[in-house]
């Protein structure tokens, strides 16, 4: 879903880049509540994975492009404004490096792709969370969900953005019909790669990923009292 340079005139782009920044610069502040030194490292790791897997893209038309995403996944992972701030660093390099998603529309891509996914992820599955069984089993699932509503909605963000400012003559039905079709069935695939990933986390390491904490620390430790029993009668001699 990468936007290119001109797709959006400029005073979207510009309010684009206005909201991403403020955006970025409260993860920057809020991020240092998420990390510590155990899962520090896998914000790293998080930043590598979404990189790797968007570099798959799949053509939708008119200078756009569809491919999985990561919001969800990250924020399950590391916490939502440690994803921000994750998914941010992967489309700047993106940008300067690769020519993936122009300079002048960084804004408007950590926008669609970064902060819309992040927190509709994360709210479908706080919600999800809510309902299922209070159990770290079932953080994944409540993960795959979040993630399958996160990609269709970013998309729809998009068609919303082009219908305020978009450069280029293109019917808003059926750009909107095109994004969402493409983006549905990417979204059943990164459903598919988020519940893999968080369940491996969490069979191994459930302390580790950030949506499951709240589960652990409702946790009551019981002790069961395997001593032989002793008879607290005398016998005399």
């Amino acid at each position: 879903m990468h936007v290119p340079n001109g797709f959006l005139d400029a005073p979207t782009s510009v309010a684009t880049g206005v909201v991403a920044t403020a955006a970025v610069g409260v993860a920057l502040v809020k991020a240092r509540k998420e990390l510590d030194d155990r899962t520090a490292p896998m914000a790293g790791l998080i930043a590598a994975f979404i990189f790797a897997v968007q570099m798959l893209n799949f053509p939708v038309g008119a200078g756009t492009s569809g491919h999985l995403m990561g919001g969800a996944l990250a924020a399950v992972l590391v916490g939502p404004w440690t994803a921000v701030l994750s998914t941010s660093v992967v489309f700047i390099v993106q940008a300067l490096l690769f020519a993936d998603g122009g300079i002048t529309a960084l804004g408007t891509n950590i926008v669609l792709m970064g902060l819309s996914t992040v927190l509709v992820g994360y709210l479908v599955f706080l919600g999800m969370r809510a309902v299922l069984p209070k159990r770290a089993s079932f953080v994944p699932l409540a993960a795959a969900l979040g993630a399958l509503v996160s990609v269709p909605v970013a998309s729809l963000v998009f068609v919303v953005l082009y219908a305020i400012g978009g450069n280029a003559d293109i019917d808003l039905s059926a750009l909107a019909t095109a994004m969402v079709g493409v983006h549905l069935l990417i979204g059943i695939g990164e459903a598919v790669i988020t519940y893999l990933a968080v369940a491996s986390i969490v069979s191994v390491r459930p302390d580790l990923v950030h949506g499951a904490r709240p589960l652990l620390e409702q946790r009551r430790l019981v002790i069961h009292d395997t001593a032989p029993a002793t008879s607290s009668q005398e016998t005399s001699a």
